[in-house]
């Protein structure tokens, strides 16, 4: 499968990656080293904290959701991000939470300032295993337009992308 540019993305296609669990050890170790907030590094605190466990540090839940995304949208020909918009931590993540990342692609237009590369909206969740949303955010970016050519040799194409009725 080749690299998806510009012209290929869909408004209304979507993915969702595989399930991933989170581990109170892997949580942890992020925490000590990024966010050492009491309630992501240390248990017994975390019990008496509000979330009435440990939880994992917002920054984990985003760098979650890159790793299953990527494996969803990793063939799109990014050129790079442009901003995140409306991001809302809408439920802790925990030890034992079964994690997925879904993408909606909301809008695409042409770039005014550049010929090489077209602007993508796209709607992100990382959901848990009762399909809680845990984060949820719009993410813009630049994406290489076909004549552009390719970043880097093929990638993986995504093993769950659907399209809009009509599309691909």
């Amino acid at each position: 499968m080749a690299w998806r540019f510009w012209e290929d993305i869909m408004v209304g296609e979507r993915t969702e990656s595989r399930a991933l669990t989170v581990t109170a050890a892997a949580m942890k170790e992020f925490a000590d080293k990024y966010d050492p907030q009491y309630f992501h590094t240390d248990i017994e605190l975390a019990a008496q904290s509000p979330f009435g466990a440990l939880i994992a540090s917002g920054l984990y839940n985003c760098a979650l959701w890159r790793l299953l995304d990527h494996e969803e949208n990793g063939d799109i020909a990014w050129v790079c991000g442009i901003a995140w918009d409306d991001v809302r931590w809408a439920a802790p993540l925990r030890a034992g939470d079964r994690v997925r990342a879904r993408s909606h692609v909301l809008s695409k237009r042409a770039s005014s300032k550049r010929d090489d590369a077209g602007i993508v909206t796209i709607h992100h969740e990382l959901v848990n295993q009762d399909d809680a949303v845990v984060i949820r955010f719009d993410s813009t970016s630049f994406v290489r337009t076909r004549a552009t050519g390719s970043p880097a040799p093929d990638p993986t194409p995504s093993p769950s992308r659907t399209f809009p009725e009509g599309g691909a």
